[in-house]
């Protein structure tokens, strides 16, 4: 099933007609009358693609973007401005936007800015399920082969974990094989992979 669309913006006009030219086209879309109405939902929303007028009362266009990206929320942004706001739009895509509509915009215009938004965002779901699953992995590790892995992920040799480990070598050695084993890793590079997208630290 398509991913939804948000369309966020304090003319009903806008909202109706937008939500009906997607809708002939198959796609799911779901409208809020103003910025609060979207960031109060977000805990009931799906990942999606967001179409977010610029000038709204009380909280605009940047500030749900701001909002957006202190909650590490990755959906796509398409700003929806008025004439003359493009130096703003500009700034919107500073935080995170990934373009901007001027309004009264072609369907042509919003049909590829939407295309480009969902494959940013099947690119972005992609990586944080990667994300999860190397951080599952790596918390299944015991501290210990924890700390081996870090001093993989810092470019140490077995001989160097061991010694700032303050173990032997032949320890060091039983918890990388482990380690390996646990993080269901066939090489090196894997394991350091799973590391990083894990976001485990080096060994310092």
């Amino acid at each position: 099933m398509t991913s939804p669309v948000y369309i966020v913006d304090d003319d009903r006009d806008v909202r109706s007609s937008i939500s009906f030219m997607l809708s002939t086209s198959g796609m799911r879309t779901r409208a809020f009358a103003s910025g609060h109405d979207f960031i109060d939902s977000l805990d009931h929303l799906e990942p999606g693609c967001v179409l977010l007028d610029i000038r709204m009362p009380d909280m605009d266009g940047v500030e749900v973007l701001e909002e957006l990206r202190n909650r590490a929320i990755e959906w796509p942004v398409v700003m929806m401005t008025g004439h003359g706001e493009v130096s703003l739009a500009v700034q919107t895509m500073k935080l995170g936007a990934i373009d901007f509509l001027e309004k009264p915009f072609e369907e042509d215009g919003l049909r590829a800015s939407l295309a480009r938004a969902f494959t940013v965002l099947e690119e972005t779901e992609t990586q944080s399920e990667r994300r999860r699953e190397a951080t599952s992995r790596v918390a299944a590790l015991t501290a210990r082969e924890a700390d081996v892995l870090q001093g993989l992920l810092a470019g140490f040799s077995n001989k160097m974990i061991a010694h700032r480990l303050g173990i032997s070598l032949r320890t060091a050695e039983m918890h990388r094989a482990n380690m390996m084993q646990r993080l269901g890793a066939k090489s090196l590079a894997e394991a350091i992979q799973l590391a990083s997208d894990a976001g485990l630290e080096p060994l310092s």
